[in-house]
């Protein structure tokens, strides 16, 4: 991933992950950093040394929780899901991106 496409992604892998958690079931690590990949149509790439920071972070916040299991392949992984705090705090970053976006969008028309 090019340092644009980095810089793209600051302040927005909490909310990319809880939206992707709070999609469906759990998912190990590798899973949720396809699915960011995927649903953004490959603008986001997210590498380990970002991802499993986050995660580690929002798993002591509270916002996740994880368990070892059996991935697709039988090896052992890391599962995430989201909790009710998790949820929360979505909302908040939701609304927070949309009024940010809101934001850059007037500057954008009256430049």
């Amino acid at each position: 991933m090019g340092a644009a496409n980095k810089d793209h992604l600051l302040g927005k892998l909490d909310l990319l992950v809880l939206r992707v958690l709070a999609c469906g079931d759990s998912m190990h690590g590798y899973s949720i950093a396809e699915r960011i990949e995927q649903l953004s149509e490959n603008v986001f790439q997210v590498g380990e040394g970002s991802l499993y920071p986050a995660l580690h972070r929002m798993d002591e916040a509270g916002w996740i929780r994880s368990q070892w299991a059996a991935s697709e392949n039988n090896r052992r992984a890391r599962y995430y899901r989201i909790t009710a705090a998790g949820r929360r705090q979505l909302d908040v970053e939701e609304r927070e991106w949309l009024r940010a976006a809101e934001a850059i969008a007037n500057v954008l028309r009256m430049a």
